[in-house]
């Protein structure tokens, strides 16, 4: 079990805390946030980074998930479509790891993540809109939920950052709705991917606890804040952040192969 010291607790009440206020502002698990900060901390490898996060994850994306629930605005069917696809995608993805080449798909992300700020900049929510099920939206739910899993297992980001601009730009879902249903969506997979990483020794237990905890204080009042500002600006704050995701990703797109 990975050993932490006083310097090092500090910093990582301060990762949960950023983490957490920002998984229930976007809708979002945190992990882009998390993942460098444990690496530059810790001094981990990826890998068992990416493991710790998705314990840190769990508290801060089940409590958001709980307000969002108790403000009544998750969908539950579009969060349930979205589920199915996600744990299908996840298992897909993890199977197509060694496979699909993961800088094909970060520019294919950074493509998708530029026409999403491009059409939330101009997008007004409604934050009321109830678009309902049928045929056709309910198996296109269940593909972006697969797809939403898929690149969270090949590219190592939550599914957030893909399901809520798109439930709000092609599908006419409600801002705050759209970020409860990705909560919701995002639990079965996190729980799934911590169970086999905890099989495989690939979580360090103690830092992810720690950012854990940290964040259940802060991931309800981002909750509060997504609720508290207009839908307008909270599409221009998605989209702004989506800009730092997109300027990530495409940093790691950029980055020269490692040589053997």
């Amino acid at each position: 079990m990975l050993g932490l010291g006083r310097a090092q607790v500090l910093p990582l009440l301060g990762v949960g805390l950023v983490s957490g206020f920002f998984a229930g502002l976007f809708g979002i698990g945190g992990g882009l946030v998390i993942v460098p900060a444990l690496v530059v901390l810790l001094r981990i490898e990826q890998k068992l980074a990416a493991g710790t996060s998705l314990l840190a994850i769990l508290p801060a994306a089940s409590i958001a998930a709980a307000s969002y629930a108790l403000e009544g605005s998750i969908d539950w069917p579009v969060a349930g479509l979205l589920a199915i696809g996600a744990i299908v995608g996840a298992q897909v993805g993890a199977r197509l790891l060694q496979r699909i080449p993961r800088r094909a798909l970060q520019w294919i992300f950074v493509g998708f993540v530029t026409v999403m700020i491009v059409q939330l900049m101009f997008v007004i929510p409604d934050r009321g809109a109830d678009p309902g099920i049928d045929v056709a939206r309910g198996v296109g739910l269940i593909v972006l939920g697969l797809v939403a899993g898929l690149l969270s297992a090949i590219l190592g980001i939550g599914g957030g950052g893909v399901v809520v601009p798109v439930l709000m730009v092609w599908f006419g879902l409600g801002d705050l709705a759209a970020k409860g249903a990705s909560l919701v969506m995002m639990l079965p997979g996190v729980i799934s991917g911590l169970v086999a990483n905890w099989r495989l020794k690939n979580v360090a237990v103690r830092a992810g606890l720690v950012v854990g905890a940290s964040s259940l204080v802060s991931s309800p009042l981002g909750a509060w804040v997504a609720h508290l500002i207009p839908a307008q600006a909270g599409a221009w704050l998605f989209a702004a952040f989506l800009a730092f995701i997109g300027v990530s990703m495409l940093r790691e797109a950029l980055r020269p192969s490692p040589t053997v």
